[in-house]
């Protein structure tokens, strides 16, 4: 669940700062990603994995997922822990600070996906980030990949990974920060031109291919054979929270769909454009038809 207060700025350490138009919204990467698929895809086409709490925001989270199309048979509830939170600060440009508490996810554990394992039967994709145990993760990925789906990796929050987990990724899509994280260098914004090379190296460590995310300057696809840059969509963003997360829905229901790369890329680019246009992180997730209309206009 998030707990989301917008501000003129972002506090620095020791800084109090007063903020406004305090609200609750159902979040979560994995449950941001699953919900936004939902909208996007036909019906009863997602299938949510995961843990929440015995308590009121595991009501509202299963509530909101099943409200757009979501399968959540395979979410757990889990007594004695929290439901995971969030607490988020998002200032006037849309840029904001984050800080998680898990609680529940990491309940997931290698034992519940073997439990869980024909979750994966007939799916086309499989979507996944890093708020669960990284054990878990990876053997999700490789009951994922068994089961025939394409595994889509978003690498945040940013770690370095194993070789074992990454060689399990047919596609990574980390955005300039969580790149540079995963090669063990400082976090650094990159010009358009520096995307090839950035994703060449992360290409490197095991995944077959890389969606390098370059916020509103769109994003770049390599698979060590072909290169695809997708540009941005020009829009005034209101709140950038959960745009990974649209962009990573979208892009895993347009390649379920069999659409080609270039098409695939630019339907996310669209869909993580329309998010940032509006407050909060599932509320924010635009659906079909909407995305559609939107890249016919522009």
């Amino acid at each position: 669940m998030d707990f989301v207060v917008q501000v003129d700025r972002l506090p620095t350490p020791g800084e109090t700062v007063m903020g406004a138009n305090f609200q609750n919204i159902p979040g979560g990467k994995g449950a941001n990603q699953a919900n936004a698929a939902g909208r996007l895809a036909a019906a009863g086409k997602v299938r949510m994995i995961g843990c929440t709490g015995e308590d009121a925001f595991a009501t509202q989270l299963k509530d909101s997922l099943m409200a757009s199309g979501v399968d959540v048979s395979c979410v757990r509830q889990v007594a004695g822990v929290s439901t995971g939170v969030a607490l988020i600060w998002v200032e006037r440009s849309g840029q904001n600070s984050i800080v998680v508490a898990s609680g529940a996810n990491n309940e997931v554990t290698p034992e519940m996906i073997a439990w869980l394992g024909e979750a994966y039967a007939g799916a086309a994709c499989a979507l996944f980030q890093l708020e669960t145990p990284i054990d878990a993760v990876e053997a999700a990925l490789s009951t994922a990949r068994a089961a025939g789906a394409m595994t889509i990796l978003d690498p945040a929050p940013a770690r370095k990974l194993p070789a074992s987990l990454l060689q399990l990724v047919d596609l990574m899509t980390p955005n300039e920060t969580e790149a540079c994280i995963l090669l063990g260098r400082p976090p650094a914004r990159l010009a358009p031109a520096d995307a090839p090379g950035l994703a060449h190296e992360v290409l490197a460590l095991g995944p077959k291919a890389v969606v390098l995310k370059l916020g509103d300057a769109g994003c770049f696809y390599s698979d060590g054979r072909t290169e695809v840059f997708s540009a941005g969509f020009k829009v005034d963003a209101v709140d950038t929270t959960a745009a990974g997360d649209t962009f990573n829905a979208a892009l895993a229901v347009a390649l379920s769909e069999g659409r080609l790369i270039e098409d695939a890329l630019r339907f996310a680019n669209a869909a993580a454009a329309l998010s940032v246009t509006r407050l909060g992180a599932q509320s924010s997730a635009p659906g079909r038809a909407e995305v559609e209309e939107f890249i016919l206009i522009r």
